[in-house]
């Protein structure tokens, strides 16, 4: 490790693995202080590493394009070849990269130590952890452990640009955002998946209980497909900030890190919130808990455990219409707020609801 001069990190999607992938980034660099590090990511995730010292370059080819695919290809294995690396870290989940590494190598172009994921050819060092249902922590960091490297990072690790802390500060002071006197919550989820929504009136609900708890402010963050679950949810009282479009997605951290605890659904704003470090509460139903939770220790997720759960269906099977979420209450989080803000509200309990968190 010591001769290892010049690394490329390969991750492209999905942005939550991203997101987590950052904590292994932070293992890297720790590990190789002395190497320069380039990250090979997405062209929509590019932004989020705008302001990371612990990249020298970050660069993205859509090799996945569906009109340029084998143009793209060639070019992202011309730049790699052109880098020059000693190390090549795949940290993607699909065979998609190792089939454009397995042509670099057959063309006498590949980094000479390669690790990833899948483990095999053309790969010179096997992480012990190759299940594709696994959670994606696990399996990097099995990647890391393949070549030595430690992995002791255990949440994510992203730099926002320093002037938006400025802005989130501002928010914060603008609308009373005290440390400790507020709850965040995250409505939204992919509007290709609407069955992982808990629903504007459920989150109503809960702010209408926390607030009556001695919760001072509920602050809604969401993007462009929560405009109206998070108006809906405003309408529960002035006390609800409704901060919809006015984060960049670097900001939800900053903006979590004096919360009293997160509540959202299984969405990949829940993954930047979880590096705020704050205690962490997301709602599945159709998804496994086990492979999509945020990761760090103040992080827990809940789910029903119904035969139909972790469907991963976009459209409801079961009779009763979203069952999975609709077990999960307002008032049974309301119930469970104190300990899930004390930190006591960790994973392996069942619960009489038939809730199980993990």
């Amino acid at each position: 490790m010591s001769r290892i001069r010049r690394v490329l990190v390969i991750k492209w999607s999905a942005l939550g693995d991203v997101v987590i992938a950052t904590a292994l980034m932070e293992d890297i660099a720790r590990a190789l202080p002395l190497a320069e590090i380039h990250l090979n990511t997405q062209p929509n995730c590019t932004g989020l590493f705008a302001h990371d010292p612990r990249f020298a370059e970050v660069w993205a080819i859509d090799v996945r394009s569906k009109t340029h695919r084998w143009k793209n290809s060639l070019a992202w294995m011309k730049k790699v070849r052109a880098g020059r690396y000693d190390l090549v870290i795949d940290l993607q989940r699909s065979d998609h990269s190792r089939f454009l590494l397995a042509l670099l190598w057959l063309t006498g172009g590949a980094p000479r130590i390669r690790v990833g994921n899948r483990g095999g050819f053309p790969y010179t060092h096997q992480p012990a952890v190759r299940d594709p249902q696994a959670h994606a922590m696990p399996m990097m960091q099995s990647v890391l452990q393949a070549i030595g490297i430690p992995t002791q990072t255990m949440h994510p690790v992203l730099y926002p640009a320093p002037e938006r802390l400025a802005v989130v500060e501002s928010l914060r002071q603008q609308h009373g955002l005290v440390d400790d006197r507020y709850v965040v919550l995250l409505p939204g989820a992919a509007a290709a998946h609407p069955l992982k929504r808990w629903g504007a009136a459920r989150f109503a609900e809960l702010a209408r209980l926390l607030h009556a708890r001695g919760v001072a402010k509920i602050a809604v963050i969401g993007g462009p497909d929560e405009v109206d679950d998070c108006a809906e949810i405003a309408e529960a009282g002035d006390w609800v900030v409704n901060l919809n479009g006015r984060l960049q997605l670097l900001d939800i951290a900053p903006m979590c890190a004096g919360a009293i605890a997160i509540i959202g659904n299984d969405t990949g704003t829940a993954h930047f919130a979880s590096a705020a470090g704050r205690p962490l509460l997301v709602l599945c139903g159709p998804t496994d808990p086990r492979r999509v939770k945020p990761i760090g220790t103040a992080a827990v997720a809940v789910q029903a455990q119904l035969p139909c759960r972790n469907c991963y269906a976009k459209v409801c099977a079961n009779p009763e219409q979203q069952a999975c979420m609709r077990a999960i209450t307002p008032e049974w989080v309301a119930a469970n707020f104190p300990a899930l803000a004390a930190g006591e509200l960790g994973p392996g309990h069942d619960w009489p609801e038939g809730l199980r968190s993990f």
